[in-house]
């Protein structure tokens, strides 16, 4: 059974990033990266302070995996908590078209783009991310092959690694330097940062849901197989395995170096 707590929406985060995305590559609204990914933390910050009293700001499945396997989540909760993970991005994705929809025919007819054919992955990238990161273009076969499949894995394990070891870092009261009021602030900046830096290559995505449910809305919406077949397996190698194992990573870091190591910093000293 889905708990009260998991029923609680939690999609603003996700229609405010993929909202920036959209903007930037259908009307050229963010000038650089860090503009996306800045929209993108506040958007995760909102979330945060919206959502942490109703269901702990579980906004992704590697986090509330990793929670539940290192930071004493209730592991009863986590099938519910990832349905509604999945159905929040879903949703969000599906707002896009009523907002965007206009700029996003005009960008497809002025590339020539057909939805579900090749080159589509340039409008498609508003949703799932696909790797080398379109950037909004077509991308051709010696530009796909610049960034194999293991090295999309790992970009996506890392950044959802450090991701983790942020998260609870920053929640850890043993932490000296853990403050509530700047925690949702703290998460969102981690995550501005990791786009800025990793983007460039995988589109960012450290979360499964954020990824899956905006891949399924558009196979739906008119690119057909595309977001499924453009990378191969990569769409579940790379933003759904993964963002899993990366935050299986960074909380079992957590756990058994910084933890330790924030108590004993903690602790009062002997006489």
């Amino acid at each position: 059974m889905v708990s009260a707590h998991s029923r609680r929406w939690n999609g603003v985060a996700r229609t405010r990033g993929c909202g920036s995305v959209a903007a930037a590559v259908l009307t050229g609204a963010q000038v650089g990266l860090f503009q996306v990914a800045i929209v993108w933390g506040i958007g995760i910050a909102l979330a945060i302070h919206l959502t942490a009293s109703l269901s702990g700001a579980h906004l992704n499945p590697a986090v509330t995996l990793a929670m539940a396997a290192f930071g004493g989540f209730e592991k009863r909760l986590v099938p519910g908590y990832l349905l509604i993970q999945l159905v929040a991005a879903f949703t969000a994705a599906a707002v896009l078209p009523l907002l965007f929809g206009s700029a996003l025919q005009t960008f497809e007819t002025t590339h020539g783009l057909i939805r579900g054919e090749p080159g589509s992955e340039a409008s498609a990238m508003i949703y799932g991310e696909f790797f080398p990161n379109p950037g909004g273009k077509a991308l051709d076969q010696v530009t796909r092959e610049s960034l194999p499949l293991w090295r999309a894995c790992l970009v996506e394990m890392t950044g959802t690694a450090i991701l983790l070891v942020a998260i609870c870092g920053l929640t850890d009261e043993s932490n000296k330097g853990h403050s509530p009021v700047l925690t949702a602030a703290g998460i969102g900046l981690t995550v501005t940062i990791l786009i800025s830096l990793l983007a460039p290559l995988t589109q960012g995505a450290f979360n499964p849901a954020r990824d899956l449910g905006p891949r399924v809305f558009s196979s739906l919406a008119g690119w057909k197989s595309l977001p499924f077949t453009f990378n191969g397996q990569g769409w579940w190698l790379v933003y759904i395995l993964g963002p899993m194992l990366g935050g299986m990573i960074g909380a079992a870091a957590h756990r058994y170096l910084l933890a330790p190591a924030y108590r004993r910093a903690s602790a009062p000293a002997e006489a």
